[in-house]
């Protein structure tokens, strides 16, 4: 079993990392569920997958090393977090969960042959797994040709639907669409500068954005666009450019290590961000954590999830993710949608009676978590999640108030018309 911690951590996130495995093993020591009434696994598992009469076995694939790890590393400790309360509940199907975990390290290649290993010699029942979509799409043709199952966490461009896949995170029409609309309606916006960096979800994610100010939006228009490679920390000269063209709306949709550099240097350029609107689809509390609460106060962000959402379900789900990994840890949105994943997984297999692949695929389309932190969510016919779109506001103490939600479950919608 891999799960321990790889080499090359950056201290703060690998004390975490390592404060969460060290409470791991009390969680072997709770009484064992009774398997009086657990269905024998000769009916609940016709593929060879890695299933006893007492355990299965799933994987976790994110990146803990690399400039991703800053992202990703929340991930892991919501599953590991879900995984051990199901375990302490009983387990899915009388069996406990026992995981394989492997370091994607923030790179593509490296994903594609971790998931190729997890599901071709640990033969998992299901992968935990990817952040950015150069992982997701590095993997996917894998998950297909093994006919595995993947639950991934982090909103994304959509224009992907795969019986292979449950989308936990948002796509474009419940996030980039939702949030250019309000940016535009409550602060009058009208011209726009894109960043992200250099890989597919950004470039996408801005293409869709685009078209949507240019042909949607009445007389708004993109004044620059820009990409960096993942990892880049020099952003002058694009922060000198935007200081010229003086956008109504930065639009920032930089991801991992880059943000800390990114936010500190806008701070340092004179741009006050309780002046200048910015809003991101990619910053949550877990990015804040590095790039440091009085560097990007006042930002706004649209997701489904923030840490101070106050509702029931994220008051017990708060204490407990920070009972196991610090009370100085932080939860964003793409690991709460983290937290989806075994939780929805555990509930389909329980509908389905089986962990067959092929069996949770067709069971998926309309499993309910109630328990949700973010609240509420169903899987749709298309493997995404029906939920709210929220935008947040940042705050020097690294979390984001509330500001505006809609009032019902967003449809997930990977394939707007007009925007492929």
């Amino acid at each position: 079993m891999s799960d321990e911690i790889k080499p090359g951590l950056k201290s703060p996130l690998r004390r975490k990392l390592l404060m969460g495995m060290a409470a791991l093993p009390a969680i072997t020591m709770l009484p064992r569920p009774s398997f009086a009434d657990t269905p024998a696994t000769s009916a609940v598992n016709t593929t060879g997958l890695a299933v006893t009469d007492s355990e299965v076995t799933v994987g976790i694939l994110h990146s803990v090393t690399g400039t991703m790890a800053i992202s990703e590393t929340g991930s892991v400790e919501a599953e590991k977090l879900a995984i051990s309360q199901i375990n302490e509940q009983g387990g899915v199907l009388g069996r406990k969960i026992k995981f394989i975990q492997e370091d994607g390290a923030s790179d593509w290649p490296t994903f594609a042959e971790k998931a190729k290993k997890l599901l071709v010699n640990d033969k998992c029942a299901a992968v935990f797994g990817c952040w950015t979509s150069a992982s997701r799409k590095a993997v996917l043709p894998v998950f297909e040709q093994y006919n595995g199952m993947l639950y991934y966490p982090t909103f994304y461009e959509g224009l992907e639907q795969s019986k292979n896949v449950i989308y936990t995170g948002q796509e474009a029409t419940q996030q980039i669409l939702a949030g250019l609309d309000w940016v535009n309606r409550t602060k009058g916006s009208k011209s726009f500068y894109l960043l992200g960096s250099d890989y597919i979800w950004p470039r996408t994610s801005n293409k869709i954005a685009r078209k949507h100010i240019e042909n949607h939006l009445t007389g708004c228009k993109v004044v620059g666009e820009e990409y960096f490679p993942l990892g880049s920390t020099q952003f002058n000269s694009v922060i000198n450019k935007i200081k010229l063209t003086k956008p109504d709306v930065i639009y920032a949709i930089i991801v991992g290590g880059s943000n800390v550099a990114f936010y500190k240097q806008l701070k340092a350029a004179g741009i006050d961000l309780s002046k200048q609107t910015l809003l991101t689809i990619s910053v949550t509390e877990d990015e804040i954590d590095g790039i440091g609460g009085e560097n990007i106060a006042g930002a706004y962000a649209c997701m489904k999830y923030f840490q101070s959402l106050d509702n029931p379900n994220n008051k017990l789900f708060v204490p407990a993710f920070k009972k196991m990994w610090g009370e100085k840890t932080v939860i964003g949105d793409v690991t709460q949608a983290a937290y989806l994943g075994p939780n929805l997984w555990k509930l389909t297999a329980e509908k389905a009676g089986s962990f067959d692949i092929d069996k949770i695929a067709a069971a998926s389309p309309g499993v309910e978590f109630k328990g949700a932190p973010e609240g509420y969510v169903r899987i749709h016919e298309n493997h995404h999640l029906w939920s709210k779109t929220r935008v947040g506001r940042a705050r020097t103490d690294g979390q984001y108030d509330v500001i505006y939600e809609t009032a019902d479950l967003v449809e997930p919608n990977p394939f707007p018309k007009g925007y492929q």
